[in-house]
């Protein structure tokens, strides 16, 4: 669910201090972006789904990032209709915890 390797690589490279306030950026942005997804038209989804996959993989989240992936190529397909909003979510949701009990 959550590359610990990357996360730690991310601490390291940045700081612990800089690690803390890139995390806050994180879930504030990705929460913002998912909440609004519901009332996105169908043509914004994709760019949506580009940038929660690229938060995701900046720190770590590979389950979610690869769900964003999926949808991202639905919405490239023109199938954006068949995204599982609320699997996305849901994925997140859990990542989110299990990230927040580590770190």
């Amino acid at each position: 669910m959550i590359n610990w390797d990357k996360v730690e690589e991310l601490r390291q490279d940045i700081g612990a201090e800089d690690f803390g306030e890139i995390v806050v950026v994180f879930l504030e942005e990705v929460e913002l972006e998912l909440s609004s997804l519901a009332q996105k038209p169908v043509e914004g989804l994709g760019a949506s789904m580009h940038f929660l996959k690229g938060s995701a993989l900046n720190l770590g989240f590979e389950e979610f990032a690869e769900k964003c992936s999926l949808a991202e190529k639905l919405a490239a397909e023109n199938s954006a209709a068949q995204i599982d909003l609320v699997a996305l979510q849901s994925c997140y949701d859990a990542s989110i915890d299990v990230f927040l009990q580590k770190i």
